[in-house]
Formats: C-alpha cells, sequence, structure tokens
C-alpha cells in the first residue's frame, strides 16, 4: 500500500487496518502481522493498540535492546503517556489495568526502582533451587496422578497452566488447595473477560490476607522475606509486589511449558535431538524461547522527550511495545531461521536492561523440570490430535495455545501417595488459611531425560 506521510510521526497512514495489534487479524496470525509491517516500515512501525490509540511497535533485535537498556529515553512510568495525560485513556479502557501507574518496580525508574525491584531480587535469590524443584516433581507428579489412569489429558488445562501457580503458591507461603483457584483468577485477568474485575479483586483479597497471616506468623517464603527486607516495604507495595511476580510466573511458564511440549511432540527432528543426546532440555527452553516466547510483546515504555529510534522519529510521550517474538526473529541477526541457537541466551523472552525479568531462572526450573517429571512418567506420549488442528488465542502481549491432547498408555498406579490435584474451579471469596499436611514424597526413577541434562 503507497500513501503519503502522515503530518503526525505517532499516526499510521489513514485507512489501514494492518497496523491494529487488535481484532481478527493481529488475532489470527500475529507473526504475520509482524512481517507485514517490517517489511512495509523497517524496525519500528506505527500501530494502533485498543481504542485506536497510537504506539510504536519496536520490530528490530537491536532497537529492542536500545529501549530496554536506555530508561533515561524510553521510561516504564505510564505516567509519562501524552494519551493519559490528554484524557483519552477512560479509566474503563482495555489497557487501563496495565497501565495505570502502581508502586511496582517495573513501573518506576531510578532510585525508587532500585529500591523495589532490590527487595524484589534479593528475596528470590534466597531460594534453594534444589527446593524448587522438590517442590516442582511433587506436584508435576500429582498433576500427572489426576489424569495417569485415563489415558489422555490436555497439557495445557490439565499441566502446563496449573502446575507454574502450584509452585508459586508454595514460593509465597500459601497453601496448596490455592494453586486451583489462582489459576483461574489469574487467567480470567488476562483474558480482560467480564469477570476479570472480580477475579482481579479476589487475588489481591487473597494475598491481602496472606501478607497479615505472615506479618504474625513467618516463614522461609517470598512474602516473609519481603516484609522482613530492610527496604521496609509498605503492605501495598508487597501485594503488588506479589502480584505482579504471581501473575508474570503464571503466564511466562505455562506457555513455555506449553510451547515446549507442543515443539517436542510436533517436531520429530527436535525430540530426535533431545532423545540422541545432540541438545540438552535447558537448550531446548532455550530454543523455544528463541522461536516461540512466553510473551510476544510487552507494554509498555513512554519517551521521555523527543528522540529517535531505528531511523524513525519518536515524539516525547509517545507510547511504545517491545516487540520480543519479532525481535527474536529480526533477519539482521538471524537470517536463517532453520539454523539451531544452543546454548545461546540473547534472545530477548525475559527483556532486558534494568527491567529485566527478576524470576526468569525460576521459571526455567519450573518448566525443564516439570516436562522432565511429565516425560519419565509418560514416555509413550503423542500427540491426539493432526497439528493443523491446534489452535491458539492471542491477545496484545501474548499468545497461547487452546489445547494440547495427548494419548498415552493408561497406568493404573500413581506414584506420589499423595492425593491428585482438585479439578479447577472457578476462583470464590477469599477463605481463611488452613494449611494441609504436606505429603512425603517417595524416590522416583531417574529419567532418559535426567541423563540428558546431565551430559549438558
Amino acid at each position: 500500500m503507497s500513501t503519503p506521510p502522515p503530518s503526525d510521526p505517532a499516526a499510521p497512514p489513514p485507512g489501514c487496518p494492518a497496523h491494529r495489534l487488535y481484532g481478527p487479524e493481529a488475532e489470527a496470525d500475529p507473526s504475520a502481522l509482524y512481517e507485514k509491517l517490517r517489511a512495509e516500515y523497517g524496525p519500528v512501525a506505527p500501530v494502533l493498540v485498543q481504542g485506536d490509540l497510537p504506539a510504536w511497535l519496536v520490530l528490530g533485535h537491536r532497537e529492542n535492546l536500545d529501549v530496554a537498556r536506555t530508561p533515561s529515553r524510553f521510561s516504564r512510568d505510564p505516567r509519562r503517556w501524552r494519551d493519559m495525560q490528554e484524557g483519552k485513556v477512560p479509566p474503563h479502557h482495555p489497557l487501563t489495568p496495565m497501565t495505570a501507574w502502581q508502586p511496582v518496580c517495573h513501573l518506576v525508574e531510578g532510585a525508587e526502582h532500585e529500591r523495589l525491584r532490590g527487595a524484589v531480587t534479593e528475596s528470590l535469590e534466597r531460594f534453594d533451587r534444589r527446593g524448587i524443584r522438590r517442590y516442582v516433581t511433587r506436584f508435576a507428579n500429582q498433576l500427572i496422578d489426576g489424569f495417569v489412569q485415563t489415558g489422555r489429558a490436555d497439557l495445557v488445562s490439565d499441566f502446563a497452566e496449573p502446575l507454574p501457580m502450584l509452585v508459586m503458591t508454595q514460593l509465597v507461603g500459601m497453601p496448596d488447595s490455592y494453586g486451583p483457584r489462582l489459576v483461574e483468577a489469574a487467567r480470567d485477568m488476562i483474558k480482560g473477560s467480564e469477570t476479570a474485575v472480580a477475579s482481579n479483586r479476589y487475588v489481591t483479597e487473597t494475598l491481602e490476607q496472606l501478607v497479615d497471616r505472615k506479618r504474625v506468623v513467618p516463614g522461609r517464603d517470598f512474602t516473609s522475606w519481603l516484609l522482613e527486607h530492610r527496604t521496609q516495604l509498605s503492605d501495598e507495595e508487597i501485594v503488588e509486589h506479589l502480584r505482579l511476580v504471581l501473575i508474570a510466573a503464571f503466564e511466562s511458564t505455562a506457555n513455555l511449558i506449553a510451547n515446549t511440549l507442543r515443539v517436542i511432540l510436533t517436531d520429530r527432528r527436535f525430540r530426535a535431538s533431545l532423545s540422541g543426546g545432540h541438545m540438552t532440555l535447558p537448550d531446548a527452553l532455550e530454543q523455544v524461547l528463541w522461536d516461540d516466547p512466553p510473551f510476544m510483546t510487552i507494554l509498555g515504555r513512554w519517551a521521555t522527550g523527543d528522540t529517535e529510534l531505528g531511523g524513525t522519529p519518536i515524539r516525547a510521550g509517545d507510547m511504545l511495545l517491545l516487540g520480543l517474538g519479532p525481535g527474536n526473529v529480526d533477519p539482521e541477526i538471524r537470517p536463517d531461521l532453520a539454523v539451531p541457537v544452543h546454548g545461546n541466551r540473547s534472545h530477548l523472552a525475559f527483556s532486558s536492561g534494568p527491567h529485566e525479568c527478576p524470576g526468569q531462572d525460576i521459571g526455567r526450573a519450573i518448566a525443564d523440570t516439570g516436562i522432565d517429571t511429565l516425560l519419565t512418567r509418560l514416555p509413550d506420549l503423542e500427540l491426539a490430535v493432526f497439528e493443523g488442528e491446534l489452535q491458539w488465542k492471542s491477545s496484545l502481549m501474548s499468545r497461547h495455545l487452546v489445547e494440547l491432547p495427548v494419548a498415552f498408555s493408561p497406568h493404573g498406579a500413581t506414584v506420589t501417595g499423595a492425593n491428585a490435584v482438585p479439578p479447577r474451579v472457578p476462583a470464590p471469596a477469599p477463605v481463611r488459611f488452613a494449611a494441609p499436611a504436606q505429603p512425603e514424597r517417595p524416590a522416583r526413577r531417574a529419567s532418559w531425560w535426567s541423563r540428558l541434562l546431565r551430559r549438558g
């Protein structure tokens, strides 16, 4: 399409619906839309978000790093958004939950960012990684026990989605029973459904109750460590950071698990490289983080002044979206996408710079330990539908599998000796905590996946 340059550099050419990052085209195949924009505009493209508000989508790998690593030019503080300052973003706007300023580390800069992020990273670093993997193994086995006798499962709803939240409930100090309900509430919030406000309220009230309990009865968990941190976070700051960690860990890790399992089940060469020892499971995760990251875009950054990015003029107050997915397949750095990138962690899946995801190693531990446990228990796992029948659900920031149906040889006995995780139910109002007794975890045979890991 050939149109004259717009008078406002932040406005897309008139009458060009391809620039919308929402709607049927964007949701049907966001990757194709990204490549269409790259071909037309290069590394930075004008786009429209919900409400036809203008923004810039950063498509180039180098340009994404430039934005992420220079907060002096591109701030995370949404109060700089010119459209919001001019009253063009009403309170009920779909992006308000993600762009309304809150006292959290990813929405502030400078000394305040260092204070809040320091509390988060230092508390996360106190976890014993072997302890995290024990939690993952226990919950993965309990989830598998819920469907192992049937010979069929949906690895999205039965495994990839509940596992990260079950583990995170332990890390923040919640009882096991809260995991299934928080999975429902978290997914509902991310979808932005009609009940998203109620789900958000459920999560908030549950976390507020948790903070009250941990103030009286602390433990060796993330909530207690935030409460006792030297920065003396307020209760509001603690609740907001707990919510941030829970939701980010849930969506990103669930997508990483589902995407990796999909590739293993559909790509014979990929699976052969794993089974033959040519690629370790951590290598496989990094390949998926390159090719199919959990978040395709990240909202947002705001220009602190008039500047230029990738040859494109950017005005003060403009909103930018980091294009993690399109940046990872930028032809400037990956001219041949068929070439493996084993051992290369320079992808954008967890962003970069001062706001890089602080919990990425925990997400990796949940994903690779969970997948290892699943494939050890069900070594003959196969996709139960044709690959072309798989469906995705896309939003502004993410694209996730709707279902991943599989079949396998049913087994009549469980290995955990514990009850399976209860089925998913809608999130009710919070109730008083009453932590159940923790079952012992019996020994598990070493898997061929574990042997692969040791080779790496």
